[in-house]
This record gives C-alpha cells, sequence and structure tokens, in this order.
C-alpha cells in the first residue's frame, strides 16, 4: 500500500498571486481608505496651523475646540434648550416634511407638463418667472405671512425642492429614445403602458439627480428660515452662537448640518441603486460607490 504526499501548492514565477487586505480596498474601493486619510491630513493641518499662526479662537478655533463643543452640545438633555439633540430634532424635521411635499409636488407637475403639450405651453412662462425670483429673498414674507413656527419653514423648503424636481423630470421625460416609443407602439402598447414602461424607467436617473439635489437645498432652505424668524432649530442655535463669539460652537452646528445632508445623500443613493439597478448609471454608481 501506497501513501500519496499532499504538499502545499507551489507559486511559479508566473502565477499572479492573489490581492488581498489593503491592496485589495486601493483597487476596489480606494475611496473607503482615501476620503478617511484626507479628512485626517485636513484636521491636523488645521489644528496646528492655527497653532503655529497664533489665529485667534474667536476667528478659526482648532478642531479640537470644535469637538469639544460638539460633545457639550450632544451630552446635554433630550429636551434642553441649550443642548443639539431639541434644535436637530425640529431643523430635521422641517427639512424632511418640506423634502417630500416640494419634491412630491415638482415630479407630478413636472410629469403632467411634460405629457401635455398644452399644459406646458401655457404655464411655461409663468414657472420660468417664478424660478427666476430669488427664494431665499422670499423668506421674511413667507415668515410674514405664516408666523414664526414649522409652517414657514416648510414653506420656504418647498419652493427650493420644487423646482430641481420639476426641471429634471421634465427633461428626463423628454429624453425618452423614440426608438423606444416606437417600438411599444408597434406592439399595441396604449399611451398608459408607454408611460409605465418606457418613459418612466428613461426619467428615473434624472428624477433621482433631481432629488439629490433638493436634499441639499431642503438643509439650505431650513436654516435659512430659522434665520429669518425661529424660536428653535440649528439656525437658531446659529444665530445665537455668533452672538456670543462662539465659534467652536458655531463649528459644531455646521458639522451637524453637514452630517443630515449626508445622511439624506446617503439614503437617496441606497434607493437610487435598488430601484435604478437596470441602468448602466446605477450600476456605475454601485461599482463606485458613490
Amino acid at each position: 500500500m501506497t501513501v500519496e504526499a499532499h504538499s502545499a501548492p507551489v507559486f511559479r514565477e508566473d502565477t499572479p498571486r492573489p490581492v488581498t487586505g489593503l491592496r485589495l480596498l486601493l483597487r476596489t474601493r480606494p475611496e473607503l481608505v482615501l476620503a478617511p486619510t484626507l479628512l485626517v491630513v485636513l484636521l491636523l493641518v488645521w489644528q496646528y496651523g492655527v497653532i503655529w499662526l497664533d489665529v485667534p479662537a474667536y476667528i478659526l478655533p482648532p478642531p479640537s475646540d470644535v469637538a469639544v463643543a460638539l460633545w457639550r452640545g450632544l451630552d446635554a438633555g433630550i429636551f434642553s434648550r441649550g443642548g443639539y439633540w431639541l434644535h436637530t430634532g425640529v431643523t430635521l424635521s422641517e427639512v424632511l416634511l418640506g423634502f417630500v411635499i416640494g419634491s412630491t409636488a415638482g415630479l407630478v407637475l413636472g410629469t403632467i407638463i411634460s405629457q401635455v403639450r398644452i399644459i406646458e405651453a401655457t404655464f411655461s412662462v409663468y414657472l420660468i418667472a417664478i424660478q427666476s425670483l430669488p427664494k431665499i429673498a422670499l423668506a421674511p414674507i413667507i415668515v410674514l405671512w405664516f408666523g414664526f413656527g414649522l409652517t414657514s419653514k416648510v414653506v420656504i423648503i418647498c419652493l427650493l425642492t420644487f423646482f430641481p424636481l420639476l426641471v429634471n423630470s421634465m427633461a428626463g421625460f423628454r429624453a425618452v429614445e423614440p426608438e423606444r416609443i416606437e417600438l411599444m407602439r408597434a406592439i399595441g402598447a396604449n399611451g398608459w403602458q408607454m408611460f409605465w414602461k418606457v418613459r418612466l424607467p428613461s426619467a428615473m436617473p434624472y428624477i433621482f439627480a433631481g432629488l439629490d439635489m433638493a436634499a441639499v437645498f431642503a438643509v439650505v432652505g431650513a436654516v435659512v428660515g430659522e434665520f429669518v424668524g425661529a424660536q428653535r432649530g440649528l439656525g437658531v442655535l446659529i444665530l445665537s452662537m455668533n452672538a456670543s463669539m462662539d465659534t467652536a460652537g458655531t463649528f459644531s452646528v455646521f458639522i451637524i448640518l453637514s452630517l443630515i445632508g449626508v445622511l439624506l445623500h446617503g439614503v437617496l443613493k441606497i434607493i437610487s441603486r435598488r430601484v435604478l439597478f437596470w441602468s448602466g448609471t446605477g450600476q456605475n454608481t454601485h461599482s463606485t460607490g458613490t
């Protein structure tokens, strides 16, 4: 009886070795390494640059002071008016409510206008005129009309989020390839079937691009509305901290606002990957991690 010897696999010099660890991560998802590295470098330059240049803290505080202010605000009670949780909840509710209402209205009207030419011809001039108005400049009037509560902030956000969805949805429905429409007509599809099977799927990448833009405008609109007149919200915190020369606290509120924007962007990206899995744009987005 013979015993076969089991030897370890031998890699020849011309055999490519498997890429593992950090090299594999850099090759497949480099942003997961480069983005945190860039953040650390910027924070170090900021921290020691402020110290070396002897910049006053009320002009540009070091990141360590901002971190302390952020921790102090988060460590306060949930319902504390001096803490961040209460004001963040108010601003976030304004952002979400205004974003949903404004985006939905823009998407619905953009869809109707793109499908009915006579409506587009009738309303196009008025829509252009309203879009040309500076929405931020209308904030004091809106607060005067609707008061200092939640309603005025939601109206301001709706105005800012309405037009990105209106314009992008109209552009998306117009970008449908004529060949696909002719093919659907050739197989006997009616108008409703062509809308659901061809027009709407073709417009979805444009719609999600408009949603991504509207999410940023929603955060901006909430803060502007709170600047004009409000009792609670992150914008109110910024004004009070600026009045007391608390620059570190102001920067810490900026971090929270940035995190809200990043969170909305991330949620929209996850939804778009699931909805647009069939499109080349969705595949590229998924593969690059953006």
